[in-house]
């Protein structure tokens, strides 16, 4: 027992036994750091480090894309992948199920297995007649109050025009003689009035600009759609003032009259006039002299 006694002692003592760490300098053996230490502290100090360090490859591992790099360890993208893949062939499962269906019901249509089902039309008639006396066709409440506010939302609806295809009226685009008349056998779906170069060509009426480009052939283009299904074209222009989008009033200068195109032979406005997609004789409706 005293043997053993002795041998712990001698343990703790050494455990214990303080130790000087100086730190010198080589030229001069100044003292420049010293510590006292342990034998248990310099174990605790180790023990602590590794545990630290232990921790904190854990945790790079664990939440950094280093861990990729370590074998054994699939990346995220193919973990991605993996998810979207599961994802399709579950898809594709529902699809073939539904397409194997489909195909036994073909089959059965083929082979003729289907049951047949006798009933009386006659007696379906009856069932789905109903008698308009016993109906009640009388609006109700909420009926009344739709329809009172319908009424009222229309009596100031501020886009509903008060003009009517009676009263619509063109304006002259430009003023002119007329070299060559409307002539549906030449295909001549226009009138050609001469004008003098750079002579304002106006809108016949309000609309939109659908179209506003130079064509090789008619030169500068502008078609205009207006109400009731008209559109306007003008062609063979020197210059155009508006484009494509362009919300215009009847009489607002759009173009200047030129001679640009292959067709042209000289100044002035190829004027078109289309009414539900057929041409209409625009002498019929404006009067350009």
């Amino acid at each position: 027992m005293a043997k053993k006694s002795k041998e712990k002692k001698k343990i703790s003592t050494k455990l214990l036994h303080k130790y000087r760490l100086v730190i010198l300098n080589e030229d001069t053996f100044e003292e420049k750091l010293a510590f006292k230490l342990t034998r248990l502290n310099v174990f605790v100090l180790l023990s602590l480090s590794t545990i630290c360090l232990i921790a904190l490859t854990t945790l790079l591992i664990a939440f950094t894309p280093i861990k990729e790099y370590i074998p054994g360890y699939s990346s995220t993208a193919l973990k991605k992948q993996a998810v979207e893949l599961n994802f399709k062939t579950d898809s594709l499962q529902q699809v073939i199920a539904l397409n194997d269906q489909y195909y036994a019901s073909i089959k059965k249509v083929l082979k003729g297995e289907l049951a047949t089902v006798e009933f009386n039309r006659d007696s379906i008639l009856e069932a789905a007649s109903i008698d308009p006396s016993e109906v009640d066709l009388s609006p109700t409440a909420a009926d009344s109050i739709l329809r009172a506010k319908v009424e009222k939302e229309d009596k100031y609806n501020l886009f509903e025009t008060a003009k009517s295809k009676a009263n619509f009226v063109l304006f002259p685009p430009a003023n002119g003689e007329i070299s060559e008349q409307y002539n549906v056998e030449e295909k001549h779906y226009a009138v050609d009035v001469v004008l003098a170069k750079d002579t304002p060509i106006k809108a016949t009426a309000d609309g939109t600009v659908i179209f506003a480009e130079w064509t090789a052939e008619t030169g500068f283009v502008i078609l205009i759609e207006h109400s009731y299904g008209l559109l306007s074209v003008y062609k063979h222009n020197a210059s155009l003032t508006k484009t494509q989008g362009d919300l215009v009033k009847a009489g607002e200068v759009i173009a200047t009259a030129g001679n640009t195109g292959e067709l042209s032979t000289g100044p002035h406005l190829h004027f078109e006039l289309w009414s539900d997609g057929y041409p209409v004789n625009p002498t019929n409706f404006i009067d350009f002299k």
